[in-house]
């Protein structure tokens, strides 16, 4: 039953030299080209976060919400954690991360080592943050650098736009009062020319631009992010210092809502009663979502994080680090009612 074997061997050694050389060489071809579509198809992705952050900085308390704008196919909303026991991040861009072959996707929020760091530099340095906040931000590029190391085909992107960012909410220490900064990872790519259409990609470190509070004597108005930076639209304060119709309506319902468009329009957001201007952001944003999902929270100095409006993904329970003061914020909290 094996006689066909020794028919086929004596005509493969009728080919000439040359001839078998050839269909090795396209054998080869063959297979690499292969290999690489595979290589492709198997290419980690990065699903992008796309929206509006919106930072209201009243008395005694920071207000922020996110609003979830998806740009492309498979955009997540952006999600809020828990950085240290005085700051939250909201994570924008690429936050999350697939693998074809993976169905479970890698989170950026998962599996953050929070880091206690309290040194405050007395000199700010453009594009670098304090030592505490510059250790979350390192933290973060280590998470980022493994999965941006994976992309190997050229990106249709600019140098100059970031892939991800963090926006970071809370009080600086040693009573340095309420801060809100934003983290910019860029990254870069070059081609391996032995390899031909492969690229290394690499993530560069964050670099930090204070947002909140503004330089002396400047008007202290809402705080905005978005990402990406051209989203169409106006800013929330553009609507309020337009005198936006749907906004004026909202704040002659009540005295109290008056009183936080004053604020607001002078350039005194952080003498805004607290509940009061919970109370007119909530009133306000289904006005400007434009039927966008969104969430609402507060951040305090000494009573921590609370949820407004809580995401409607479900919130994973979050492994409790060692020694973690009993009195940190956690996202973990019910939400008021």
């Amino acid at each position: 039953m094996f006689s066909r074997f020794p028919i086929l061997a004596e005509q493969r050694a009728s080919l000439p030299r040359w001839c078998r050389s050839i269909l090795f060489m396209l054998f080869a071809a063959l297979l690499c080209a292969a290999c690489f579509a595979q290589s492709h198809e198997d290419e980690i992705i990065a699903n992008l976060a796309g929206g509006r952050v919106i930072i209201h900085v009243a008395r005694e308390v920071i207000l922020f919400a996110a609003i979830d704008q998806p740009f492309e196919r498979n955009s997540i909303p952006p999600r809020v954690m828990n950085l240290d026991a005085t700051h939250i991040g909201v994570l924008l861009g690429a936050s999350e991360w697939r693998i074809p072959a993976d169905p479970k996707p890698i989170r950026i929020d998962r599996d953050f080592h929070r880091v206690g760091a309290s040194e405050r530099r007395t000199g700010a340095v453009p594009g670098e943050a304090e030592p505490d906040l510059d250790a979350i931000g390192i933290t973060f590029l280590e998470k980022l650098r493994p999965l941006v190391g994976q992309l190997h085909h050229k990106l249709d992107f600019s140098p100059d736009d970031p892939i991800f960012q963090l926006v970071i909410i809370g009080y600086g220490s040693d009573q340095y009062g309420p801060e809100v900064w934003v983290a910019e990872y860029r990254m870069e790519q070059q081609q391996i020319a032995a390899r031909g259409e492969y690229w290394q990609t690499r993530i560069l470190r964050p670099r930090f631009t204070q947002l909140y509070p503004p330089e002396k004597h400047a008007p202290r108005t809402l705080v905005e992010v978005r990402y990406p930076a051209d989203l169409k639209g106006p800013r929330l304060s553009e609507l309020i210092q337009g005198n936006d119709p749907r906004v004026v309506q909202l704040a002659s319902r009540e005295p109290r809502f008056t009183k936080v468009l004053e604020n607001l329009h002078g350039g005194q957001a952080q003498k805004a009663a607290p509940l009061d201007a919970v109370d007119f952001l909530r009133a306000l944003l289904p006005l400007v979502a434009n039927n966008a999902p969104f969430v609402l929270g507060t951040m305090a100095e000494q009573h921590g994080f609370e949820w407004i409006v809580p995401p409607a993904e479900p919130v994973e329970k979050v492994e409790e680090e060692k020694n973690r003061p009993p009195e940190a914020p956690s996202l973990l909290r019910k939400p008021k009612p």
